[in-house]
């Protein structure tokens, strides 16, 4: 970790301040971080991207719409191999709320993802791309046998 000094407007200070009492932290030096992180992973080509990703993906779409919910579906069967999961709530009689969790190669998850957003019906659609590394060494847990390695954020 390296320490930054840096000099901020009064009203940009105050609105961190302000932030940091929003979100529960406990100094400047957090939130700034995470504002920074997350400026950085949002910007095209900041350096952030990694050949591996995990990503949720929401929106919300009307379910009785033109085979909108089958064409979702089928997208996320089409591609088991980078979908972990997905959540579906109703929000009414025919609007649904989606959440879906993906993992794998960058550019195949993003794809998927935008593809997701931009079919006709989809509103409110939402990208949360987390760029990860891999973890290095492999290592097992307690007395099962099997090993693994783990995948971390990379910022």
């Amino acid at each position: 970790m390296q320490r930054l000094t840096i000099s901020l407007d009064d009203a940009i200070a105050a609105a961190i301040d302000t932030f940091m009492g929003k979100n529960g932290y406990s100094n400047r030096s957090e939130a700034i971080r995470d504002l920074v992180r997350d400026a950085l992973v949002r910007a095209e080509g900041a350096g952030v991207e990694t050949p591996e990703c995990v990503a949720a993906v929401s929106y919300v779409y009307d379910y009785d719409g033109r085979d909108l919910a089958l064409r979702l579906d089928k997208a996320q069967h089409d591609h088991h191999d980078l979908t972990i999961s997905s959540m579906r709530t109703r929000l009414d009689h025919r609007n649904c709320m989606e959440v879906t969790l993906l993992k794998g190669p960058t550019a195949e998850v993003r794809k998927l993802a935008e593809n997701t957003i931009a079919e006709r019906g989809v509103r409110f659609g939402q990208i949360n791309i987390v760029p990860m590394v891999a973890g290095g060494h492999r290592h097992s847990h307690g007395d099962h046998g099997h090993s693994h390695s783990h995948s971390t954020p990379a910022l």
